[in-house]
């Protein structure tokens, strides 16, 4: 009989939804289960509007994985399956974090980042139009990118297949982009962790790979080369090469 595959949940981020994931090189689904997972207001999901703090969106995403799996998490993602492996480290048995930072945002001692002004205007657009802020927020996705026009199709097919994301989770998700800062528990992280960049991502910057190298020794930082902020549709099999070996080092 053949083993059980390990579980491997997914977290996009922000303003997707989980047909994102439909892109994952097969060279990982035959190696993990893989879980979808929506985050509040997302893919239909419902929104509680008193559930607004990363750690109420951790919450809700463990409430729908499995009891312990290895944890992916892409952006905004990214920063919520940090803040649950932070929560709950023994339901999280190792983190891929791709196009993730512990801070979005620039600061006087963190200029690997977008400037604030950045995020207020998104905040400010998605008032007066939702559906163009988040088109404009693909663009900027795969800006750079050497695999650009496929990688954006690809968002856009995605988006299409659930319902849109509810503007209120928008917001909060912009919010956190731009309030969150998980710098100083990053050391008390203590499962694997795997961080991936894109090279040419005009969002979370390659140089944020440096940064990690000091907050967190132990963990693995690998640059993929052409890509943008969607290094696991534009460049799917490097990505699953590292992945692959991250795995193996951790013997999974």
């Amino acid at each position: 009989m053949r083993p059980s595959l390990p579980d491997l949940v997914l977290v996009y981020g922000w303003g997707m939804n989980s047909a994102v994931w439909s892109g994952l090189p097969p060279a990982l689904t035959a190696r993990l289960r893989a879980h979808p997972i929506d985050l509040p207001g997302h893919g239909g999901r419902n929104f509680d509007e008193s559930g607004r703090a990363l750690a109420d969106w951790a919450d809700a995403c463990l409430q729908q994985a499995p009891e312990r799996a290895v944890w992916l998490g892409w952006s905004l993602g990214g920063l919520v399956a940090l803040r649950a492996a932070l929560q709950a480290p023994h339901r999280v048995q190792a983190l891929i974090l791709m196009a993730t930072t512990p801070r979005f945002v620039q600061a006087m001692d963190w200029r690997v980042a977008m400037p604030e002004q950045n995020f207020a205007q998104f905040n400010a657009a998605l008032l007066d139009d939702p559906a163009a802020t988040l088109e404009r927020f693909l663009a900027l996705q795969v800006r750079g990118s050497s695999e650009a026009r496929g990688t954006l199709r690809t968002l856009r097919a995605g988006l299409k297949r659930l319902p849109p994301p509810q503007r209120s989770a928008l917001a909060t998700g912009l919010d956190l982009l731009c309030g969150e800062d998980l710098r100083g528990p990053l050391p008390d992280l203590r499962v694997p962790s795997l961080w991936l960049f894109g090279e040419r991502d005009t969002l979370v910057p390659a140089a944020v790979a440096e940064r990690i190298a000091v907050l967190l020794p132990q963990a693995r930082t690998r640059v993929i080369a052409g890509a943008a902020h969607a290094p696991f549709l534009s460049h799917a099999d490097a990505v699953a090469a590292e992945i692959a070996a991250f795995l193996d080092e951790i013997i999974l």
